[in-house]
């Protein structure tokens, strides 16, 4: 496979042999990212569970200390006092049938999707819209929740979803590269705290078979994940 030239020359940096510390890799990855946007840094953890199993899913939601970088635009599925309270809090999109109606008309212009726990029967027939689009509000991932408000402030602060893919890795933004390595640490150990702490309790063996960090355009750096004990 090709690669252009700011890939190769960011690709010298690395020793692909070397699994590195958390605070050296993610050094290096701010280093390595000189494209001409702000490139969003990646954590990616293969886990040693097979998401085939009901009792070894892995999936939840954690706020980085120093949010994403991203403006986040939150819809939320509520009515009455809850819908005036998720508005307050600044959510873009605020509704019921009527929001209902726009999102089965193909409007998506929101990032995450909120709802209250007597809005899931409406929601619910959004579930092939939403679902594969990972938009889908669930209570494990606090999106589903009577206290809408403090859940669009979480997510405008930087609360992200964690799941596995098919293959058993859990992809997931820990900020920009403008952050700094210091701050993206933070994040990125926040992160793994988190699954770290979701770790079925079904499972056998290893935990965390690997994990790497990239910029959007920079080549992936491996971390050494024994520190973590799993």
């Amino acid at each position: 496979m090709k690669h252009g030239k700011k890939y190769n020359e960011s690709a010298k940096l690395i020793d692909r042999a070397k699994l590195y510390d958390s605070e050296e890799a993610l050094a290096i990855a701010v280093k390595s990212a000189t494209a001409k946007f702000d490139e969003t840094v990646e954590a990616h953890i293969r886990l040693g569970v097979d998401s085939r199993h009901a009792d070894q899913q892995v999936r939840g939601a954690v706020v980085l200390p120093n949010g994403t970088g991203k403006n986040v635009r939150v819809a939320v599925f509520a009515k009455g006092d809850a819908a005036d309270a998720a508005a307050a809090a600044g959510a873009e999109i605020v509704g019921a049938e009527d929001l209902l109606a726009q999102v089965q008309g193909g409007m998506l212009d929101f990032d995450v999707c909120i709802a209250s726990p007597d809005m899931m029967g409406l929601v619910g027939r959004l579930g092939k819209v939403l679902g594969p689009r990972g938009l889908m509000p669930s209570p494990k991932a606090g999106t589903v929740t009577p206290d809408v408000a403090k859940a669009v402030t979480e997510a405008k602060a930087g609360k992200i979803e964690y799941r596995l893919d098919k293959t058993n890795i859990i992809h997931c933004p820990i900020g920009k590269a403008s952050f700094g390595a210091e701050k993206l640490v933070e994040n990125f150990n926040t992160l793994m705290d988190a699954i770290v702490k979701a770790r079925p309790a079904a499972l056998k063996g290893q935990y965390i078979k690997s994990c790497v960090v990239a910029t959007t355009m920079g080549p992936g750096i491996r971390i050494n994940s024994a520190k973590y004990g799993v």
